[in-house]
């Protein structure tokens, strides 16, 4: 008999689950067998970036939007969840995952701090983290300092921004194979 396995996808702000990062984690996910959830944010408020009482507030609306759209999911019946978060998406599965008592692992692309602040007692072999050191969205010598203290797997792109990329498209390129990599490799373990 087969694995049952769940993948819970959350997007970031504007960044939907047809951007490449959570598009092509999807795919991955697909193929090697998850059950694909994807979760939407609505109404959140504009303009947050840099101001922690607006992320925090938009954090709040993303979490209760993903209580409700995951509210008839038997987590148990699972042998496999991966949550898959993309900036406030990841404030949110990593709440969600610690309110719920679940047992899973986390992808998250581009977190912001409150997302390292929340959970002081996560698993560090449950977590792998990217974030490109040009990120507007976040302090990254806070975000290092905040995953070595907790012992977070983080992948750290030069000069790439919240979206993990550069002004070179080659590169950028390079970098969403080298994530993917990662990330299924991640996936298969």
């Amino acid at each position: 008999m087969e694995k049952k396995k769940l993948a819970v996808i959350l997007p970031g702000m504007g960044y939907t689950k047809d951007k490449p990062l959570l598009y092509y984690s999807g795919k991955i996910l697909a193929n090697e067998g998850y059950e694909i959830r994807n979760v939407t944010f609505s109404a959140l408020p504009k303009k947050v970036q840099g101001n922690l009482a607006l992320i925090l507030e938009a954090a709040d609306i993303a979490y209760g939007q993903v209580v409700d759209q995951l509210k008839d999911v038997d987590f148990f019946r699972y042998e496999d969840v991966i949550f898959i978060g993309k900036s406030i998406g990841t404030i949110a599965s990593s709440r969600y995952i610690r309110e719920h008592a679940i047992q899973a692992r986390q992808i998250w692309y581009t977190p912001l701090q409150a997302t390292l602040d929340q959970d002081r007692n996560i698993e560090p072999k449950k977590v792998l983290a990217f974030i490109g050191s040009a990120d507007p969205w976040s302090d990254i010598a806070m975000i290092r300092k905040s995953a070595g203290e907790l012992k977070l797997e983080l992948h750290v792109y030069d000069g790439c921004n919240h979206s993990l990329e550069s002004p070179d498209v080659d590169r950028n390129i390079a970098i969403m194979r080298e994530v993917m990599k990662r990330t299924k490799e991640f996936v298969c373990i």
